[in-house]
């Protein structure tokens, strides 16, 4: 029998599968969830760097040529240093390394889950813990990879929501430990979203369209009103974008329910952990990961959710 064949005639097969490929997917998020934020870093540290030697240089042009000189040294050199900083941290370089030892880490000890079971969670070399959250974004991404495999079956709509499952993993962590969702992410899939829909794999492009348009405005228009009544900022723009990438893969029809489902659960767990854990409710709390969970909550059991809401109903 055909291998296509088979995967489509066995979903089962097919998640499993994928399963098991998504552990290395999940491992490499975990580079990115982690180095992607330094290297944004980087990048707007030397654009401040460059800024300010430009205003630096527009005053010393009032004062003597031998100090121009020395502080136009000085700049360039930083400059310099700081392109170094950037051009040798990014996803390939250097090689992951143990932050308390600098152990190099072997291909052997990276294997997904596998490794951190034999190693029993610590580093070879100097036996410090290795956090449990590593392998646990590796088993969630195969979980939610596997789940989207078995419920779309092998063919275009898998091979679509998969990477957009693994960009959803991705910001969230992130927003989770910056508060900030990089374009880097949420434009090219927002442009994505746009080009799958153009022969209706998920929705017409007419909705598609709509969908990206209203997912930005619907959150923008929220935060400029909260923030003329408070004057405080209620969330930011990379939520906008997250939610116009939602509604450019699920159409204008499914905000209205990812916006109750990432809001219902946001308001549970925030006063949860204002209640329960103590936490200072003047902390700000990511917006972002409830959005992504709805959206994909949303992308599998948005059209069951709608129907059995309706039944309930009527």
């Amino acid at each position: 029998m055909d291998l296509t064949l088979y995967l489509q005639q066995s979903p089962c097969v097919f998640a499993g599968f994928v399963f098991l490929f998504t552990l290395a997917i999940g491992s490499f998020l975990n580079v990115v969830i982690y180095r992607l934020p330094v290297m944004l870093e980087n990048e707007w540290r030397e654009q401040a760097n460059e800024f300010l030697a430009l205003e630096q240089e527009e005053e010393n042009q009032e004062s003597t040529q031998s100090k121009h000189d020395t502080t136009d040294s000085t700049s360039t050199d930083n400059q310099v240093e700081s392109q170094k900083t950037t051009e040798s941290f990014n996803l390939a370089f250097p090689n992951s390394r143990c932050p308390s030892c600098e152990h190099e880490i072997k291909p052997w000890e990276n294997i997904p889950v596998v490794s951190y079971l034999f190693l029993r969670g610590k580093c070879s070399k100097c036996k410090t813990k290795i956090s449990l959250r590593y392998p646990a974004i590796e088993i969630v991404t195969a979980c939610l990879s596997a789940l989207v495999a078995y419920h779309f079956g092998f063919g275009w709509q898998a091979a679509a929501v998969l990477p957009l499952t693994w960009a959803l993993v991705t910001l969230t962590m992130i927003d989770f430990d910056h508060q900030i969702l990089p374009d880097n992410i949420t434009l090219p899939l927002l442009w994505a979203g746009l080009l799958i829909n153009v022969n209706g794999l998920f929705v017409p492009l007419s909705e598609a369209v709509i969908g990206g348009c209203a997912g930005y405005m619907t959150l923008w228009t929220v935060y400029w009103i909260f923030k003329i009544i408070t004057g405080k900022e209620g969330m930011g723009y990379g939520d906008f974008k997250l939610l116009a990438l939602l509604g450019a893969w699920m159409g204008w029809q499914a905000l209205p329910l990812i916006i109750l489902l990432s809001s219902l659960v946001g308001a549970i767990v925030g006063i949860s952990m204002i209640v329960i854990l103590g936490r200072d409710k003047n902390i700000p709390i990511p917006f972002g990961p409830y959005l992504s969970a709805a959206g994909f909550i949303a992308l599998l059991w948005g059209d069951q959710i709608v129907n059995q809401y309706q039944q309930y109903l009527y």
